[in-house]
C-alpha cells in the first residue's frame, strides 16, 4: 500500500465514523498527516507508537537498519498536525448538539476553548521530531481525530447494547474489551472518579474525540439535558471541579488504552481495504490486537 493511499484511506474512514451527521460539515482532519516522507513510498512495516517523538525515531532507523522499515505512525500529533491540531475541536459542537444543548450555544462554549487550547499549544516547538524524521529520511506520519473517531463510535454502540444501570456496571464493559483489559493490569485500567459506584448511570455522554476536553463550562447544562454520567478518556483537574459541581458521574475510560483501542480499530479496517496485513511493531505504549 501507498503512503498516499494509507492517508487517504485513514481519512474516509474518519469520515466514516465521524459524530457529525452532516458530514458536509466535515472540512478535514488537521490533527492527522504525513509529517515526512514521499507520497509513493510502499508501506508493509511498520513502528506504531502512541507518542513518536525524537527517541523513538532514532529506534526506528536502528529497526530500519537491522530489519528494515517503511514507516513509523504515532497517534498523537506532531509538526503541523500539533501546531493545528485545536481545529478539530468544532466536531464537538455536535456531539453537545446531540446531547441537547442548542447549536450557536455549544459554538459559542467551543470556540472559546478552542482559543485556549490555541493559546497553549502555539509556543511549542511543533518541528523538532519532524525535523528528526527529516534528517534519516524516516517516512513519519500521525493518526489523531480518525482513530479517536473511531473509539467513540465503539464506546456509543457497546454501552447502547449492553444497556448498564449502575456506574459500576459501564467499568465491567469496558475491563472486557482487550485493550482496556490490559491496561487494568498495567494498573492504568478505567476507574470511576466521581459518583458511587451503585449510583444510576442514567443519560451518557460519551467525550472520547474532539481533539481534546471541551468547555469547563459546559457540564451544568448537560445535567439539565438529563445526562448523568460522563465517560471520558482524561479529565484535567480544572475540568474535574466543574464536573464535580454539577453533579455528574465520571468513568474514565483511560487516555492510552482508548487511544490503543481507536488506533487497532483504524488498523483492522485498513488491513481490510489493502487486502493485505500490515507488519506492526509496538513502541510507546502501544499494542496492537486484531479483531479481523
Amino acid at each position: 500500500m501507498k503512503l498516499s493511499s494509507l492517508y487517504t484511506q485513514v481519512l474516509k474512514f474518519g469520515i466514516d465514523r465521524d459524530p457529525r451527521v452532516k458530514k458536509s460539515r466535515i472540512k478535514s482532519y488537521p490533527d492527522t498527516a504525513i509529517l515526512y516522507g514521499k507520497p509513493d513510498t510502499q508501506i508493509k512495516k511498520i513502528l506504531v507508537g502512541i507518542d513518536i517523538e525524537v527517541g523513538e525515531l532514532l529506534l526506528a532507523d536502528r529497526i530500519r537498519q537491522r530489519q528494515g522499515l517503511d514507516l513509523v505512525l504515532s497517534h498523537h500529533p506532531e509538526g503541523r498536525a500539533w501546531a493545528a491540531f485545536y481545529q478539530v475541536m468544532l466536531l464537538q459542537v455536535d456531539m453537545l448538539a446531540r446531547a441537547g444543548i442548542p447549536r450557536p450555544v455549544a459554538k459559542s462554549f467551543i470556540e472559546e476553548r478552542k482559543r485556549e487550547v490555541e493559546r497553549r499549544v502555539l509556543p511549542n516547538n511543533h518541528l523538532r521530531s519532524v525535523d528528526v524524521a527529516r534528517i534519516l529520511d524516516m517516512p513519519f506520519m500521525c493518526v489523531h481525530t480518525p482513530a479517536d473517531n473511531h473509539v467513540s463510535w465503539f464506546m456509543e454502540r457497546l454501552l447502547e447494547k449492553e444497556k448498564p444501570k449502575k456506574v459500576e456496571d459501564i467499568v465491567g464493559i469496558l475491563k472486557k474489551i482487550p485493550e482496556y483489559k490490559e491496561a487494568a493490569k498495567e494498573l492504568f485500567g478505567p476507574r470511576i472518579i466521581l459518583g458511587s459506584p451503585k449510583r444510576a448511570v442514567g443519560k451518557v455522554f460519551i467525550e472520547m474525540t474532539g481533539g481534546t476536553e471541551g468547555s469547563k463550562e459546559i457540564f451544568p447544562r448537560l445535567y439539565k439535558k438529563g445526562i448523568r454520567t460522563l465517560v471520558s478518556m482524561h479529565l484535567s483537574e480544572e475540568h474535574f471541579k466543574k464536573v464535580k459541581d454539577a453533579n455528574l458521574n465520571v468513568v474514565i475510560a483511560g487516555h492510552i488504552s482508548s487511544d490503543n483501542l481507536g488506533l487497532n480499530l483504524i488498523l483492522d479496517r485498513i488491513e481490510e481495504y489493502a487486502g493485505e496485513e500490515f507488519q506492526v511493531i509496538n513502541c510507546s505504549g502501544f499494542r496492537r490486537v486484531k479483531r479481523n
